[in-house]
Protein backbone atom coordinates (compact mmCIF):
# COMPACT_ATOMS: atom_id res chain seq x y z
CA UNK A 1 0.00 0.00 0.00
CA UNK A 2 1.04 3.33 -0.89
CA UNK A 3 2.60 5.65 1.36
CA UNK A 4 2.42 9.17 0.12
CA UNK A 5 2.50 11.76 3.75
CA UNK A 6 0.35 14.96 4.03
CA UNK A 7 -1.32 15.60 0.64
CA UNK A 8 -4.66 17.65 0.62
CA UNK A 9 -7.11 17.26 -2.11
CA UNK A 10 -7.85 14.42 -4.46
CA UNK A 11 -6.71 15.39 -7.40
CA UNK A 12 -2.95 16.30 -5.20
CA UNK A 13 -2.74 13.03 -4.36
CA UNK A 14 -3.55 11.31 -7.42
CA UNK A 15 -0.89 13.48 -9.22
CA UNK A 16 1.63 12.49 -5.96
CA UNK A 17 0.58 8.96 -6.70
CA UNK A 18 1.20 9.11 -10.36
CA UNK A 19 4.68 10.37 -9.67
CA UNK A 20 5.59 7.81 -6.90
CA UNK A 21 4.68 4.86 -9.39
CA UNK A 22 6.41 6.33 -12.28
CA UNK A 23 9.60 7.05 -10.27
CA UNK A 24 9.78 3.61 -8.75
CA UNK A 25 8.84 1.23 -12.18
CA UNK A 26 5.57 0.26 -10.57
CA UNK A 27 3.48 -2.18 -12.16
CA UNK A 28 2.25 -0.57 -15.38
CA UNK A 29 -1.52 -1.58 -15.13
CA UNK A 30 -1.53 0.26 -11.99
CA UNK A 31 -0.09 3.19 -13.14
CA UNK A 32 -2.75 3.23 -15.93
CA UNK A 33 -5.80 2.76 -13.44
CA UNK A 34 -4.45 6.00 -11.99
CA UNK A 35 -4.07 7.96 -14.90
CA UNK A 36 -7.86 7.29 -15.84
CA UNK A 37 -9.00 7.99 -13.02
CA UNK A 38 -7.30 11.41 -13.25
CA UNK A 39 -9.26 12.19 -16.15
CA UNK A 40 -12.45 9.90 -15.62
CA UNK A 41 -14.94 13.40 -15.37
CA UNK A 42 -13.62 13.57 -19.25
CA UNK A 43 -13.82 10.01 -19.91
CA UNK A 44 -15.75 7.98 -17.05
CA UNK A 45 -15.65 4.75 -19.41
CA UNK A 46 -12.00 4.37 -19.24
CA UNK A 47 -12.14 4.35 -15.52
CA UNK A 48 -14.75 2.24 -15.45
CA UNK A 49 -13.49 -0.20 -17.58
CA UNK A 50 -10.34 -0.71 -15.81
CA UNK A 51 -11.85 -0.82 -12.49
CA UNK A 52 -14.24 -4.05 -13.79
CA UNK A 53 -10.74 -5.38 -14.78
CA UNK A 54 -8.81 -5.42 -11.65
CA UNK A 55 -12.21 -6.08 -9.72
CA UNK A 56 -12.31 -9.33 -11.74
CA UNK A 57 -8.69 -10.32 -11.92
CA UNK A 58 -7.68 -9.49 -8.45
CA UNK A 59 -5.01 -7.17 -9.21
CA UNK A 60 -5.48 -4.74 -6.23
CA UNK A 61 -4.32 -7.51 -3.81
CA UNK A 62 -0.80 -7.45 -5.37
CA UNK A 63 -0.75 -3.99 -4.65
CA UNK A 64 -0.63 -4.05 -1.08
CA UNK A 65 -5.01 -3.98 -0.51
CA UNK A 66 -6.66 -6.53 1.02
CA UNK A 67 -10.66 -5.22 -0.52
CA UNK A 68 -11.43 -3.64 -3.65
CA UNK A 69 -13.15 -0.65 -2.23
CA UNK A 70 -10.36 0.37 -0.03
CA UNK A 71 -8.11 0.27 -2.93
CA UNK A 72 -10.69 2.81 -4.33
CA UNK A 73 -10.60 4.73 -2.15
CA UNK A 74 -6.72 4.77 -0.64
CA UNK A 75 -5.21 5.07 -4.14
CA UNK A 76 -7.74 6.32 -7.21
CA UNK A 77 -9.35 8.84 -4.26
CA UNK A 78 -12.76 7.23 -5.21
CA UNK A 79 -15.89 6.65 -2.39
CA UNK A 80 -17.36 3.72 -2.54
CA UNK A 81 -20.50 4.81 -4.15
CA UNK A 82 -19.21 6.19 -6.79
CA UNK A 83 -17.36 3.39 -7.90
CA UNK A 84 -20.53 0.87 -7.81
CA UNK A 85 -21.91 3.15 -9.99
CA UNK A 86 -19.47 3.31 -12.37
CA UNK A 87 -19.11 -0.31 -12.72
CA UNK A 88 -22.77 -0.61 -12.63
CA UNK A 89 -22.82 1.65 -15.73
CA UNK A 90 -20.43 0.22 -17.81
CA UNK A 91 -21.58 -3.12 -17.28
CA UNK A 92 -25.28 -1.57 -18.16
CA UNK A 93 -23.59 -0.30 -21.29
CA UNK A 94 -22.11 -3.39 -22.16
CA UNK A 95 -25.76 -5.26 -21.69
CA UNK A 96 -28.35 -2.45 -23.20
CA UNK A 97 -26.24 0.04 -25.49
CA UNK A 98 -22.87 -1.49 -26.42
CA UNK A 99 -22.53 0.87 -29.33
CA UNK A 100 -21.75 3.91 -26.89
CA UNK A 101 -18.83 2.28 -26.17
CA UNK A 102 -17.40 3.06 -29.32
CA UNK A 103 -18.64 6.84 -29.51
CA UNK A 104 -15.60 8.88 -29.46
CA UNK A 105 -17.69 11.42 -27.00
CA UNK A 106 -17.05 14.62 -29.57
CA UNK A 107 -19.44 13.36 -32.80
CA UNK A 108 -21.48 11.50 -30.29
CA UNK A 109 -21.81 12.39 -26.70
CA UNK A 110 -21.62 9.94 -23.80
CA UNK A 111 -24.21 9.41 -21.51
CA UNK A 112 -23.41 10.55 -17.97
CA UNK A 113 -22.41 7.47 -15.58
CA UNK A 114 -25.37 8.74 -13.63
CA UNK A 115 -27.46 8.77 -15.51
CA UNK A 116 -26.70 4.83 -16.86
CA UNK A 117 -27.02 4.40 -13.07
CA UNK A 118 -30.87 5.26 -12.88
CA UNK A 119 -31.70 3.80 -16.08
CA UNK A 120 -30.00 0.63 -14.16
CA UNK A 121 -31.75 0.84 -11.20
CA UNK A 122 -35.07 1.43 -13.17
CA UNK A 123 -34.42 -1.72 -14.97
CA UNK A 124 -34.10 -3.66 -11.98
CA UNK A 125 -37.22 -2.01 -10.38
CA UNK A 126 -39.14 -2.90 -13.38
CA UNK A 127 -37.68 -6.41 -13.72
CA UNK A 128 -38.65 -6.91 -9.11
CA UNK A 129 -42.39 -5.54 -9.43
CA UNK A 130 -43.06 -7.70 -12.80
CA UNK A 131 -41.69 -10.73 -10.20
CA UNK A 132 -43.67 -9.40 -7.94
CA UNK A 133 -46.72 -9.17 -9.89
CA UNK A 134 -46.23 -12.78 -11.44
CA UNK A 135 -46.81 -10.68 -14.99
CA UNK A 136 -45.56 -7.62 -16.87
CA UNK A 137 -46.87 -4.30 -15.49
CA UNK A 138 -48.59 -2.32 -17.87
CA UNK A 139 -47.20 0.28 -19.83
CA UNK A 140 -43.93 -0.64 -17.62
CA UNK A 141 -42.15 -1.85 -20.84
CA UNK A 142 -43.27 1.61 -22.86
CA UNK A 143 -42.03 3.68 -19.90
CA UNK A 144 -38.52 1.42 -19.94
CA UNK A 145 -38.42 1.96 -23.84
CA UNK A 146 -39.10 6.08 -23.39
CA UNK A 147 -36.04 5.89 -20.64
CA UNK A 148 -33.75 4.35 -22.77
CA UNK A 149 -33.97 6.58 -25.31
CA UNK A 150 -33.68 9.63 -23.54
CA UNK A 151 -30.49 8.84 -21.93
CA UNK A 152 -28.84 6.61 -24.68
CA UNK A 153 -29.64 8.14 -27.68
CA UNK A 154 -30.69 11.63 -25.95
CA UNK A 155 -28.26 11.77 -23.96
CA UNK A 156 -30.59 13.60 -20.67
CA UNK A 157 -29.11 14.87 -17.44
CA UNK A 158 -30.25 12.81 -14.24
CA UNK A 159 -32.11 15.90 -12.97
CA UNK A 160 -34.00 16.43 -16.15
CA UNK A 161 -34.75 12.09 -16.04
CA UNK A 162 -35.50 11.92 -12.51
CA UNK A 163 -38.42 14.88 -13.04
CA UNK A 164 -39.54 13.54 -16.29
CA UNK A 165 -39.73 9.35 -15.05
CA UNK A 166 -39.61 9.64 -11.26
CA UNK A 167 -43.69 10.25 -10.83
CA UNK A 168 -44.32 7.35 -13.07
CA UNK A 169 -41.59 5.25 -11.81
CA UNK A 170 -41.19 5.89 -8.42
CA UNK A 171 -44.74 6.84 -7.59
CA UNK A 172 -45.20 8.93 -4.20
CA UNK A 173 -48.08 7.11 -1.88
CA UNK A 174 -50.98 9.60 -0.18
CA UNK A 175 -49.05 10.18 3.01
CA UNK A 176 -45.47 10.69 1.13
CA UNK A 177 -47.10 13.43 -0.99
CA UNK A 178 -49.18 15.29 1.98
CA UNK A 179 -45.73 15.40 3.85
CA UNK A 180 -44.00 16.82 0.96
CA UNK A 181 -46.68 19.59 1.39
CA UNK A 182 -46.40 19.68 4.99
CA UNK A 183 -42.42 20.54 4.22
CA UNK A 184 -43.33 23.19 1.81
CA UNK A 185 -45.33 24.94 4.41
CA UNK A 186 -43.40 24.40 6.96
CA UNK A 187 -40.20 26.15 4.50
CA UNK A 188 -42.40 28.82 3.82
CA UNK A 189 -43.32 30.05 6.94
CA UNK A 190 -40.29 30.18 8.37
CA UNK A 191 -38.98 32.28 5.13
CA UNK A 192 -42.30 34.46 6.14
CA UNK A 193 -41.08 34.88 9.65
CA UNK A 194 -37.61 35.84 8.68
CA UNK A 195 -39.14 38.50 6.08
CA UNK A 196 -41.74 40.00 8.66
CA UNK A 197 -38.93 41.62 10.81
CA UNK A 198 -37.60 43.72 7.70
CA UNK A 199 -40.71 45.51 6.30
CA UNK A 200 -41.10 48.37 7.41
CA UNK A 201 -44.60 49.81 7.65
CA UNK A 202 -45.21 47.05 10.40
CA UNK A 203 -46.60 48.09 13.50
CA UNK A 204 -45.00 46.34 16.65
CA UNK A 205 -48.52 45.28 17.79
CA UNK A 206 -49.58 43.61 14.14
CA UNK A 207 -45.66 41.89 14.31
CA UNK A 208 -46.86 40.64 17.54
CA UNK A 209 -50.29 39.30 16.75
CA UNK A 210 -48.49 38.11 13.36
CA UNK A 211 -46.00 36.10 15.05
CA UNK A 212 -48.28 34.46 17.54
CA UNK A 213 -50.28 33.30 14.62
CA UNK A 214 -47.46 31.91 12.79
CA UNK A 215 -46.06 30.19 15.67
CA UNK A 216 -49.85 28.60 16.51
CA UNK A 217 -49.32 27.59 12.41
CA UNK A 218 -46.29 26.11 12.90
CA UNK A 219 -47.18 23.89 15.83
CA UNK A 220 -50.22 22.42 13.72
CA UNK A 221 -48.24 21.72 10.92
CA UNK A 222 -45.30 20.11 13.47
CA UNK A 223 -48.26 18.11 14.55
CA UNK A 224 -49.30 17.16 11.10
CA UNK A 225 -45.74 16.23 9.95
CA UNK A 226 -44.97 13.34 13.28
CA UNK A 227 -47.69 11.15 11.51
CA UNK A 228 -47.35 11.69 8.13
CA UNK A 229 -43.04 10.78 8.63
CA UNK A 230 -43.47 7.75 10.37
CA UNK A 231 -46.18 6.72 7.86
CA UNK A 232 -44.21 7.42 4.65
CA UNK A 233 -40.71 5.70 6.60
CA UNK A 234 -42.87 2.40 7.20
CA UNK A 235 -44.13 2.46 3.51
CA UNK A 236 -40.65 2.54 2.43
CA UNK A 237 -39.40 -0.01 4.70
CA UNK A 238 -42.13 -2.69 3.52
CA UNK A 239 -41.09 -1.70 -0.22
Amino acid sequence: MLSIGAVSGPKKKLDAIEQFLERHGDDPSRLDVVRRAQTFKRSWIELAEALVRVRASGEYRAWGYDDFHRYCQGELQLKAATVDKLTVSYSTLKHHAPDVLDRDGVVRAIPSYQSIDYFARAVDHAANDVAERGGVRLGSSNVIDELRSAVFEDGRPLGELRKRFDPILRPQSDAAQQLQQVDQALRLLSKLGEILPQLEGLSMQRRQRTDASLDLLKEDLERMREPLATLTQDTRAAG
